[in-house]
């Protein structure tokens, strides 16, 4: 985590969020998850902290905090019991005293409105994003109304991360956008989209894929995707522009490097690297020396190398979202009797 961390600073990250996604307490003893009782969510929140602010500490980079969804919300537990969850969290935000903090992965406003309650009791600056696309939330409400709400909330910042692409995750932003132009509200945007293609993908993101999460390399998105990402998001007038699932530190060196102008610098690890590929210039074959220049890469449809698969999947969509049976948590792990029931319904 440590040497992720100073990979990120190094490609340009302004910002390193603590390693607490989903370390919530009702999450870490989640489907036979030891953590909470053998560690403890008070130690992962706090060693996650400690790691962040070391390395921030080694550049000129903040320190944000974040929490996520909880599995208490989606078995349906009341206000009271989520929000506590949130706090546990934010306890130790305080403790050690992180720069500001961030909702994220969110996919129902009513809890990411819930997170932000939470968090603005620290008096510090809050970020809210949530991992829907143009369709809005699990509950049908839309992105601008998403927006409107968390604002209302308390969110300085608000915006997408996660489930989806560049493209939709940039498409649900001026959704967002709109809708708080719409309401007379004014906040800063936000975009942490995937490094993974997902135009085929449902209302949920990238979870129904069938390859999720572990066949999606043939999906990922080149550098030159993201630095098309960065100057679109920055067009839009987002401020926050990074990346969730599948980001490496090079697609961030990528942001940072299209942004060079606007930020007035270049990272560390862009000292090796030539702009658009023109360090091709030095290859011995001719061919390839052709090719440093930015018209090439900025125009390159690359393929897959992969004659038998398909283009497109079809996203799994079984529906399910808050109260389904399915998506009622536990603390047990999920038995085989379980297993077999989801194997019978999801055949090959």
């Amino acid at each position: 985590v440590r040497q992720l961390h100073r990979e990120f600073l190094r490609a340009g990250s302004n910002v390193l969020q603590t390693f607490t996604f989903y370390a919530s307490e009702d999450k870490l003893e989640n489907r036979g998850n030891y953590v909470a009782e053998k560690i403890s969510c008070q130690k992962v929140n706090e060693a996650a902290c400690d790691i962040a602010r070391e390395v921030a500490n080694e550049g000129d980079a903040l320190v944000a905090g974040g929490v996520s969804q909880t599995p208490s919300y989606l078995s349906c537990k009341d206000k009271a019991e989520v929000k506590a969850a949130f706090r546990k969290q934010l306890d130790v935000f305080m403790k050690k005293n992180v720069d500001f903090l961030i909702a994220e992965y969110f996919e129902h406003v009513e809890e990411a409105v819930w997170a932000v309650e939470v968090l603005k009791e620290s008096g510090k600056p809050v970020a809210a994003t949530m991992c829907i696309g143009p369709e809005g939330d699990m509950h049908g409400v839309p992105p601008g109304q998403c927006a409107v709400q968390l604002v209302k909330a308390g969110a300085s910042i608000v915006g997408v991360n996660c489930h989806f692409d560049p493209d939709t995750s940039l498409e649900t932003v001026r959704l967002m956008k709109e809708g708080l132009q719409a309401a007379k509200l004014k906040a800063h945007l936000m975009s942490q989209p995937l490094a993974f293609h997902t135009p085929d993908c449902g209302k949920q993101g990238f979870i129904d894929l069938p390859e999720f999460p572990f066949g999606l390399e043939p999906r990922i998105v080149t550098r030159w995707d993201i630095q098309k990402y960065a100057r679109k998001a920055y067009d839009l007038g987002i401020r926050y522009i990074g990346g969730c699932c599948g980001f490496e530190p090079y697609h961030v060196r990528a942001i940072a490097e299209e942004l060079g102008p606007e930020r007035g610098f270049l990272p560390e690890a862009s000292e090796k690297h030539g702009s658009w590929g023109n360090s091709l210039s030095m290859h011995t074959k001719p061919w390839v020396r052709a090719r440093a220049r930015k018209e090439y890469w900025e125009n390159l449809k690359p393929a897959s190398g992969r004659p038998y698969c398909p283009s497109m999947s079809k996203p799994d969509g079984w529906g399910v979202t808050k109260g389904a049976r399915e998506l009622m948590q536990q603390k047990e792990a999920t038995s085989e009797q379980q297993l077999k029931e989801l194997f019978q319904k999801r055949k090959f």
